[in-house]
């Protein structure tokens, strides 16, 4: 895989920084040596403000094959590394450290872009003996984060995927994924695909400070809206719920994303692995500070007294008895609110090889 020259020399902190979640740039896992600011006695300048900085990429291999037994998606796509979302609990902060960066600022604002993913795609989608299956997109990082609205390189993806009849399955928090309706709905009345929209809460304050560049929650509701009309399928995921912060929430998120045209549900609690646990720690205390010590007390309650247990069976549901009432309350509102239906498969038996240009076509 060719990697960009990615320096990995970044003094670890700039408090504050506006506009982005994270409070540090802690080194990754991957480092020997650790690094951090001391005061020289010298009045420093302030710092200029953090911009976004994109590199691209050129995988050998776009789609990435799962075998986690409490996923639900045997393969997936990211068409990006890095997410300018900024999510402070993002599960994915951690992938930046393979790439020699940090999964605190680095994470939201050294972004790697794919654009050969479409052409990648279409190649191995053509490979003998593929076999279809739903490929998975935005369960790592956001496809429809800012940058795409410049790149459009998910908007690409959904034109082979479409060219081939291929299933799909979005997850998202972007209202850019409006634009792409045209192609969406074209496929949804083919049957292959449905869409994911994360809500997380409705307090204004609470989201711009824990997700600093995604937008507004009654934004998202709008975009439910909008691609329920457009005949696209749409589950509302509130995820992840954070106890004693937004976990009061969860029944009137579900009941405004019914009223918006959500056809699905789910819910999942928070899960801090890796490096995400001390950003998010850091985080918490400055922006919640009287709220801190309950909040990790219930995290730590949910995954058997540490910051986070990876077992799998557990890890995405939680533990004891508070994450017993959280499944109750999501299954009882779910159900009364109609949300919890089963959805019909997405199709897998309508997918072909299209012809290239000088292919000879079949008479029949």
């Amino acid at each position: 895989m060719d990697h960009p020259d990615l320096d990995t020399h970044r003094l670890p902190a700039r408090q504050p920084t506006p506009g982005r979640a994270a409070r540090g740039n802690p080194v990754n896992r991957f480092e020997r040596f650790d690094r951090s600011l001391v005061d020289d006695g010298w009045e420093a300048e302030p710092l200029p403000p953090l911009r976004t900085e994109v590199s691209d990429e050129n995988p050998r291999q776009i789609i990435t094959r799962n075998t986690s037994p409490d996923i639900g998606f045997a393969q997936s796509i990211n068409p990006y590394r890095g997410c300018e979302h900024g999510c402070i609990y993002c599960f994915a902060r951690p992938s930046h450290a393979y790439l020699g960066l940090s999964p605190g600022l680095d994470f939201e604002s050294r972004l790697i872009a794919r654009p050969e993913a479409p052409r990648r795609l279409a190649q191995e989608l053509s490979a003998r003996g593929y076999l279809p299956r739903v490929i998975a997109i935005g369960t790592n990082t956001d496809p429809y984060q800012p940058i795409e609205k410049e790149r459009e390189i998910m908007r690409g993806v959904l034109r082979v995927l479409s060219d081939f009849n291929h299933p799909v399955a979005i997850v998202t928090k972007g209202s850019l994924i409006e634009r792409d309706r045209d192609i969406l709905s074209d496929m949804a009345a083919r049957g292959l695909v449905r869409v994911g929209i994360s809500v997380t809460t409705f307090d204004p304050a609470t989201a711009r400070a824990m997700e600093p560049r995604v937008p507004a929650p009654e934004r998202r509701l709008r975009t439910i809206s909008a691609l329920t009309e457009a005949g696209i399928p749409v589950r509302v995921m509130v995820a992840p719920v954070v106890p004693a912060l937004t976990d009061h929430e969860l029944e009137a998120i579900l009941a405004a994303a019914a009223r918006a045209g959500a056809v699905g549900a789910s819910c999942i609690p928070l899960r801090l692995p890796r490096e995400v646990a001390p950003l998010f720690r850091d985080w918490l205390a400055a922006a919640f500070p009287g709220r801190a010590a309950r909040v990790m007390g219930r995290v730590r309650e949910l995954h058997g007294g540490r910051d986070y247990d990876p077992a799998f069976g557990t890890r995405m549901t939680g533990q004891g008895q508070w994450a017993a009432l959280l499944r109750q309350r999501f299954t009882i509102t779910a159900r009364r609110l109609g949300l919890d239906r089963a959805l019909p498969p997405l199709a897998t038996t309508l997918f072909r090889v299209p012809p290239r240009p000088g292919d000879q076509l079949s008479l029949f």
